[in-house]
């Protein structure tokens, strides 16, 4: 589950968050889809809900990685800015375009940091949902 064209644009945090809202759409949309492919009681002899649910699970865990490393390989490459921005400060500090600039990136940085946040609780979420309409017929590898 790639961003959109590829790549993560971390310079400007309204397309980060755009590309993080496209690549949450597994999750937005996991009832549903427990709905549609997780069969009832009355229904379990059509569907293999066990083969289901772990493909379910296998496509959310892959979303909710790749999501995790895009947030933090943008939180790493933004918090380098910071340190070269501070640099810049402490060798001139009466620049101020150097200063602004400087809080700009440390709020994003900021920003970027409280993504993780809600990704928690996306993730929590999510499984929490998969595991009530899933845990009868799958059982996920323990994480370590």
């Amino acid at each position: 589950m790639a961003a959109p064209g590829g790549v993560l644009n971390c310079e400007d945090f309204s397309m980060f968050q755009e590309v993080l809202k496209v690549m949450r759409t597994i999750d937005d949309r996991i009832v549903h889809a427990l709905n549609t492919t997780v069969p009832t009681a009355s229904f379990s002899g059509k569907v293999d809900a066990t083969q289901t649910c772990k493909e379910l699970y296998e496509s959310l865990m892959e979303a909710h990685l790749s999501r995790d490393k895009a947030i933090k390989s943008c939180i790493t490459e933004t918090s380098a800015v910071v340190g070269q921005l501070r640099e810049e400060r402490a060798k001139d500090s009466d620049n101020l375009s150097v200063i602004k600039q400087l809080r700009k990136e440390q709020t994003k940085l900021k920003l970027m940091q409280s993504e993780l946040n809600v990704e928690e609780v996306v993730n929590d979420r999510s499984l929490k949902v998969f595991n009530e309409r899933c845990r009868i017929h799958y059982t996920p590898p323990k994480i370590k």
